[in-house]
């Protein structure tokens, strides 16, 4: 497909921050245009034109035309006027947004012409296609060899499939117990509940003229829903797991919140006595929720542990279902990956950092526990992956893989007017999915630019690379910082070392004892430093925040907030929350030390100013 390339040069792969190759882009997407409207005129040429000469001289059509101008011309204000730069290099330290891939932009642009409907292989044969192979791209990234996936709309929804899956799944041999109860009657119900996925698929697949039957009386007809269990998920869990459980109808009340230690990850120590609390009482575990990327400080749980818990406690009789939430961090395990898809053993993680250009200084890039967590990923039943996060896609963009392709007979239903049961992949991708019609033109852009940029070390772990030692770069630029303002002095003191590409940190005045009034010190920056802060063009750094509080965090942040900012417990009591500033660092450009210090004197300095501006 195209030319190989030796070395991929990222800086060809964006318009740029100062449109630099915004001639490039222009130009082919009017190739893509030419061709897209050729492809319209050569269509049944013999058709005569439903717009004639005579319609395009009248005076209604120069009018609507005249209309039309006006309505994108105050569409252009609005959005020039109040859209975030996120595309910006050094400026934009927020959310998680950045300049996006040209050739995702393009594809997109270009795809959305022929309106694609992926829900079925007859509205769009050419992007069904295309999502066909990106949900492959996706179970093969995550190391599943058996396995699927597919584009949703966002993370939110490919969470909720998550716990779909895991619903239906665990609710399966109780429904076998009704309809083929020889099949599992040397089993009690703890059992039954207890079961793992490939024992529960394997029965299933015993029993093929059955599947129907059995699933009629799973979960999905509403029956032993309280016999499930528990859904266990870390406090750095996204808001949409609580939404996703209210769905799904397992209900609130089953969610249960694990501890973090004092790296934001998960506590696995503490994981297993929740479970072994539950289990006394023959309380079963739904599943764990861990998570590769947290959304307020990046942090990648320690799945490798998890999944060692679940071993030990399977030869116990106690066992989960496990997705992993990597909707943030899923694409960054291309950096640990060779160009066939093979893990890359960690001691030589450097020379093949060295040989591709990864980072500019290849060696500790990636610790022993991230690359451990990575590794382990395969061993989840599902997870959710978004491209337009760390894919750099245009919204909108989620996606999810599973591992093993049967689980999808488990959740899969079939209307009849857009496909047939038992019609050939992709046809049917619209029977196995929580969402209808979807854009044909995202699965274009996701999968332009996986052939692009290959899920490996030699493409998109380069651009991610980038991302990651630009975030080194932040951090170390912001550590052991001070201010001073009069007669007092400001420390910039950073939450912890980023496991991904998240930077956290705070403003502190040396002296001031009061939690209270260092929380209004950040959100006063934040306020001075974000896209509500007057004319977005005088802007120049752009950040954004979080609360860490009691409410979702538990006593978590108390190793910060006492050891590291020197509150007494009182102050953490009374107070209860810590306000973070929290830069995502997903700009492509900051990972080059030269280019960040072009941006490091400035940003010093308006430090300088925004404090003063709040201090006196």
């Amino acid at each position: 497909m195209g030319s190989e390339v030796k070395e991929i040069n990222l800086k060809a792969l964006f318009i740029g921050d100062k449109s630099e190759n915004g001639y490039l882009y222009k130009d082919i997407l009017s190739e893509l245009i030419d061709e897209h409207l050729g492809w319209r005129h050569n269509y049944m040429p013999q058709d005569p034109p439903e717009i004639t000469i005579e319609d395009q001289q009248s005076d209604s059509y120069r009018q609507t035309v005249t209309r039309m101008k006006n309505v994108l011309g105050e569409v252009s204000t609005r959005l020039r006027t109040h859209s975030v730069p996120w595309h910006t290099a050094g400026r934009y330290w927020g959310h998680m947004n950045a300049e996006t891939l040209m050739p995702a932009l393009l594809a997109y642009n270009f795809a959305m012409l022929w309106n694609g409907n992926n829900v079925a292989y007859e509205s769009s044969p050419a992007t069904s296609q295309m999502e066909e192979e990106v949900g492959s791209d996706f179970a093969k990234l995550m190391g599943f060899e058996n396995g699927w996936g597919h584009i949703v709309a966002d993370g939110s929804l490919a969470n909720l499939e998550g716990l779909w899956y895991a619903r239906n799944i665990k609710s399966l041999p109780l429904a076998m117990k009704d309809v083929i109860p020889e099949a599992v009657a040397d089993k009690t119900d703890w059992q039954l509940m207890n079961l793992s996925m490939e024992e529960i698929l394997g029965i299933l697949k015993k029993f093929p003229d059955r599947i129907d039957d059995i699933k009629s009386k799973s979960a999905r007809s509403g029956k032993n829903l309280q016999k499930l269990g528990k859904w266990l998920v870390p406090q750095t869990k996204h808001y949409s797991w609580m939404k996703a459980a209210d769905i799904i109808g397992i209900g609130l009340d089953q969610v249960v919140q694990v501890p973090l230690n004092n790296k934001y990850r998960m506590d696995v120590v503490a994981l297993e006595n929740v479970i072994r609390d539950f289990a006394k009482k023959e309380i079963p575990i739904l599943g764990v929720v861990a998570v590769v990327g947290s959304t307020e400080e990046g942090a990648i749980d320690e799945v490798d542990k998890i999944v060692a818990l679940r071993k030990k406690l399977q030869k116990e009789g106690i066992y989960f279902y496990l997705h992993v939430d990597a909707a943030y961090g899923g694409y960054a395990r291309s950096i640990v990956l060779d160009e066939d898809g093979s893990l890359i053993p960690y001691e030589k993680l450097t020379s093949w950092y060295t040989e591709h250009g990864v980072f500019t200084k290849a060696d500790g890039m990636i610790s022993r526990d991230v690359y451990n967590a990575f590794a382990a990923i395969s061993e989840a039943e599902s997870v959710t992956i978004d491209p337009h996060k760390m894919g750099y896609i245009p919204y909108s963009a989620g996606g999810i893989a599973i591992k093993d392709i049967f689980m999808r007979e488990v959740i899969s239903y079939f209307a009849t007017y857009v496909f047939e049961k038992g019609a050939e992949i992709p046809a049917l991708l619209g029977a196995y999915i929580l969402e209808g019609s979807k854009a044909g033109a995202t699965a274009a852009s996701v999968w332009a630019a996986h052939h692009v940029l290959p899920l490996n070390v030699t493409g998109y772990g380069k651009l991610i690379g980038a991302s990651i030692e630009g975030a080194h770069h932040f951090y170390d630029f912001l550590k052991g910082m001070s201010f001073t303002i009069g007669d007092k002095t400001v420390d910039v003191i950073p939450l912890i070392h980023p496991d991904f590409n998240m930077v956290d940190y705070v403003f502190k005045e040396r002296g001031n004892q009061s939690l209270a009034a260092m929380n209004s010190l950040n959100s006063a920056f934040y306020k001075a430093s974000s896209f509500t802060a007057g004319c977005l063009y005088d802007n120049g750094y752009i950040t954004s925040h979080t609360d860490f509080s009691v409410a979702d965090y538990g006593d978590s942040p108390i190793a910060f907030v006492h050891d590291e900012l020197g509150f007494s417990m009182n102050e953490w009591n009374t107070t209860q929350k810590v306000t973070i500033l929290r830069a995502c660092v997903l700009t492509p450009y900051m990972g080059d030390q030269k280019e960040f210090d072009k941006f490091a004197t400035q940003i010093q300095l308006i430090f300088q100013q925004r404090l003063e501006g709040i201090l006196k």
